[in-house]
């Protein structure tokens, strides 16, 4: 009896609330409907909270700053570990953007915020060209803006990292004679690290580090020393990951004239206090401790190397690494991710197509974008590029999807180049053996990179002694470059021979969307 009682005053107690709602009803104005409340209203006033939060400093959305940047080879690559906390405390938010004004200007308090700038200065598909073009206010529009500025915000008073992805463009990551260049790899050694976090996917721990002026960069820890080549029992898709390959790619890119490497300096970096001590990932976190040595190591979580046998040690917090600084974010300026035609097969017994097939290039020039325009050029370009670094590990490539097919491949992930001086990977040149094709720019850039006053390994040296982890390559990934470079030009003489130099050697000039072959 007790038990029916108490079963019966819980049916009553659920039921209670509903009966009062039902008899509410003709009063509401609801025509008695049950609901609490009306779902399309709720989801128009989030949506009205976030454009709000984008302009009003009293709605201040995280993400403001950082929605410019993301450096990844995969679409979900600017999420951090799952550990990370995903809600920064509002007051901490309101704290960050008022750190912010010193961008602002120097004396105006009413000058817009970083975060505004980013909302109201940038236009991601206005130009052909270029990827964001900035623009000053229209003061005669104000009236029709909801939220109008405060205040303007030149380009020039922006942070480096944003000037640099301000001049992106249809044919490089930036120009030859870009002043901001220097002026970012800088920032990338000097600015200060407010927080850590590891990025998730791929197979080696990476850290994304965030600086005091809200930009971010990819951190790649030292795991070998310069003189450690990689094991010749060692697959390609298993070999380490070097943070002084990512800076030699970088500088290299450079001299071929490229510019598709996006920038990359060495740091040297306090464990504790630059990354323990400012990191809320709690998995990175408890990975830290001290070895016997008394040194401070780490080790995170990865599918490769993420374990205490190999932990990454200071000496005995200090741990050289590269940062290589983030691209705009994917929700601003969207990346299309294509599979390598001359992908490896990533198997210990399997061979890809093109591995045993010598027509392979003719099915590639039939395929889309390949039958048109530069991009089988560029991937040519792409080969020579890894050929030099001696980098097998290039699966996928991306581009800028507002260009279309006609721009720049993008060269990602750099970091398992220089890893043999004493060998070279031939196959790594089949592409350009079975194609016959290069950019005639390509071509007078190699020809003349290997004459003896234009010596590449040369010109490696002088660009890399400005790096603060100099000497970053030893001397026989040096003279490794100048080998290699000598037989690129012998198998694209050897094509000369077989179909001509006019077949072989092509220029294209790009204009609007269209693309002219002379």
């Amino acid at each position: 009896m007790v038990f029916l009682v108490a079963c019966t005053m819980h049916i009553m107690i659920d039921l209670l609330p509903k009966l009062e709602k039902r008899a509410a009803g003709p009063d509401t104005g609801n025509g008695g409907c049950q609901c609490a409340h009306i779902p399309s209203e709720e989801v128009g006033s989030w949506g009205k909270q976030r454009i709000r939060s984008a302009v009003e400093p009293g709605w201040p959305d995280k993400h403001t700053l950082r929605i410019l940047q993301d450096f990844s080879n995969e679409p979900n690559s600017n999420l951090t570990s799952h550990s990370l906390e995903k809600i920064t405390a509002i007051g901490e938010r309101l704290e960050a953007f008022k750190r912010m004004k010193q961008f602002a200007g120097a004396a105006d308090n009413q000058k817009t915020l970083i975060g505004d700038a980013i909302v109201q200065g940038l236009s991601p598909l206005t130009h052909p060209f270029l990827l964001f073009i900035t623009h000053r206010h229209n003061e005669a529009n104000a009236e029709d803006d909801e939220y109008p500025p405060t205040g303007d915000v030149t380009a020039d008073s922006y942070p480096n990292w944003l000037r640099f992805h301000i001049g992106i463009n249809r044919y490089e990551l930036y120009s030859r004679h870009n002043s901001v260049l220097d002026a970012l790899l800088k920032d990338l050694v000097t600015q200060r690290i407010t927080s850590v976090a590891m990025k998730s996917g791929g197979t080696q721990l990476k850290l994304i580090m965030t600086f005091q002026n809200y930009g971010q960069a990819l951190f790649k820890p030292m795991k070998q020393t310069r003189e450690q080549e990689t094991p010749p029992d060692f697959f390609y898709f298993s070999d380490f990951e070097r943070h002084n390959a990512e800076i030699a790619a970088f500088h290299l890119d450079r001299i071929l004239d490229f510019r598709r490497v996006p920038p990359v300096a060495g740091r040297l970096v306090n464990m504790t206090r630059e990354i323990r001590d400012v990191t809320r990932d709690k998995k990175l976190w408890r990975t830290f401790f001290i070895s016997p040595a008394n040194n401070v190591c780490f080790y995170g979580e990865c599918s490769y190397y993420c374990s205490t046998e190999h932990a990454l040690c200071g000496r005995p917090d200090q741990i050289q690494g590269s940062l290589a600084a983030f691209l705009p974010d994917l929700a601003l300026a969207k990346r299309k991710t294509w599979r390598n035609p001359w992908r490896r097969s990533y198997h210990k017994r399997k061979k890809a197509e093109w591995e045993v097939d010598p027509d392979y290039c003719d099915e590639v020039k039939q395929t889309p974008p390949y039958d048109r325009g530069s991009r089988l050029l560029d991937i040519m370009d792409m080969t020579i590029f890894d050929f030099l670094m001696g980098n097998m590990d290039r699966h996928h490539y991306e581009t800028f999807e507002k260009f279309g097919n006609d721009t720049f491949i993008i060269h990602l992930d750099n970091g398992r180049g220089f890893g043999k001086h004493s060998h070279d990977e031939l196959s790594i040149l089949v592409p350009l053996s079975q194609c016959c094709r290069v950019r005639r720019s390509t071509h007078l850039r190699l020809q003349l990179l290997a004459k003896e006053e234009y010596q590449l390994s040369h010109l490696m040296e002088e660009s890399l002694v400005r790096d603060r982890l100099h000497p970053v390559l030893i001397q026989p990934h040096l003279e490794a470059m100048d080998r290699r470079l000598r037989l690129v030009l012998q198998v694209l003489a050897v094509c000369v021979e077989k179909e001509g130099y006019s077949n072989v050697v092509e220029a294209y000039f790009l204009l609007n969307t269209d693309v002219l072959l002379l």
